[in-house]
């Protein structure tokens, strides 16, 4: 392996929480992905949902839709599933969504990460349902080939705020739905909702077009992370190289890649170092960046 692979890699093993080491040792070194699983099984609560901050900016071992997300992209980044899991977690959603009465969107938290340490931005607007996570969860869950009252439901839902005049205008929300157009089995209809949603992501506050922008927001690499990613051709060539280069520059001294947000502690900063870690490693291999 190239020095900066094995800078990284290094950096995960040191610093990175169990879930990320074992799912490094299964994209990357073979091992078998019930590793990844058993990991994904100590933030599971018994209601079906995830927490204990399985996403590190909130400490709640309430379970929350954002912790199943998390749950789910972990599972599709292994490439593997797990029936129990998945059913489990849409139990869970579908719970929510009727309690909620939103048509079976589901917010991104409840009020009772109030309660626990969290990051600043984690505040009332998490507790609102919306395309985030409910595009993004539908999407990951067609991934991992689930079938479930709710996830048709939510899917419905989905589509109608898509087709709408009602598109969000907050960069998340709109990755959520790249996310869900991805894997929706209506290929025709997704293409022509995904250059409607461009559009609105080019305008749209935090996206970072420019590879040298500073401060937080997402990049098409956030779109499109990996080199056969649907989305890939939604932005030129040159402007993915320009990404590519400003990624490979921001690999820091220790071998991590930063945040630049203010998590709630040094565990949460480190949590997500190693998150970020290692999707810049895949995103890095998957365009030939590194070997």
């Amino acid at each position: 392996m190239d020095a900066q692979f094995a800078s990284a890699r290094d950096f995960i093993l040191r610093q990175g929480r169990l879930l990320e080491r074992r799912l490094y040792a299964t994209r990357f070194e073979g091992a078998p992905a019930t590793g990844v699983i058993d990991a994904i099984r100590g933030y599971r609560n018994d209601d079906g949902g995830f927490a204990h901050g399985l996403e590190p900016d909130k400490r709640c071992p309430a379970s929350l839709p954002i912790d199943v997300e998390m749950a789910l992209q972990a599972l599709v980044t292994a490439g593997t599933r797990d029936g129990e899991l998945v059913r489990g977690a849409c139990d869970y959603l579908a719970k929510i969504a009727a309690a909620a009465d939103s048509g079976g969107a589901v917010p991104l938290a409840f009020p009772v990460i109030e309660d626990y340490p969290r990051a600043e931005h984690w505040t009332d607007w998490t507790y609102v349902p919306s395309v985030n996570p409910t595009a993004g969860l539908v999407g990951l869950l067609h991934q991992l080939g689930a079938r479930h009252p709710w996830v048709d439901e939510a899917a419905a839902w989905c589509w109608s705020q898509i087709e709408s005049d009602r598109l969000p205008d907050d960069v998340h929300a709109l990755s959520e739905v790249f996310g869900f157009l991805a894997h929706m089995p209506e290929s025709d209809r997704a293409e022509v909702a995904a250059g409607r949603v461009r559009e609105q992501l080019m305008s749209t506050s935090m996206f970072q077009l420019d590879p040298d922008a500073e401060g937080y927001g997402l990049s098409p690499l956030s779109i499109a992370p990996a080199a056969d990613s649907k989305w890939r051709a939604l932005f030129s060539e040159e402007v993915i190289a320009a990404h590519l280069d400003s990624l490979q520059r921001k690999q820091e001294a220790d071998g991590g890649w930063p945040i630049s947000w203010e998590p709630p502690s040094e565990a949460s900063r480190l949590e997500w170092r190693g998150i970020v870690t290692l999707g810049a490693l895949r995103t890095l291999t998957s365009y030939g960046r590194l070997g």
